[in-house]
């Protein structure tokens, strides 16, 4: 597939929804898991942002290849390309994670808080709770560190001078 609008690449458009969707997502699975009457608040809209990002990446990575093909080699192009790559297992865990989150306040702690007699003990709820609270943690703060590095190597790639590499 030619990724191109108008003779332009289309990597720089799609790689700015990822910027934006991917952190944002895994920015609120962090917050939601230490607020949870935001994470009631929102609801599915997390994880529908976590799946946008999802979607994304592997087309940011698909129309940056391409346009890798048309500008040629170069170090740096070459450092953030495999960069790049990287961020797809980081997008999954993400939504995975945000769909775990929403699900379990949506049809355990909040079934929960409606029946006279809780299904679950305690400690479960903790537990799992807890778990939930350290995948998210990972999750977002490895996968934010990530995009952090993939941009500042694809500005670098785009911004140096090319002769010099």
């Amino acid at each position: 597939m030619d990724w191109q609008i108008n003779g332009l690449p289309m990597h720089p458009l799609i790689v700015h929804l990822v910027t934006v969707a991917f952190p944002t997502a895994s920015l609120l699975i962090l917050v939601e898991a230490f607020w949870p009457a935001l994470r009631r608040r929102l609801g599915v809209i997390t994880p529908l942002i976590a799946l946008v990002s999802l979607i994304a990446v592997p087309l940011a990575t698909s129309s940056g290849e391409s346009l890798e093909e048309r500008v040629g080699p170069s170090a740096l192009l070459e450092a953030h390309t495999q960069l790049g790559d990287t961020l797809l297992p980081w997008a999954i865990a993400v939504f995975v994670v945000a769909v775990a989150q929403w699900a379990w306040q949506r049809w355990v702690l909040t079934a929960e808080a409606h029946r006279p007699r809780p299904t679950l003990r305690h400690d479960v709820r903790l537990v799992v709770s807890a778990v939930l609270t350290v995948l998210v943690v990972g999750t977002s703060i490895g996968g934010i560190v990530t995009t952090v590095r993939i941009g500042d190597s694809g500005a670098k790639a785009v911004w140096s001078d090319s002769s010099a590499t």
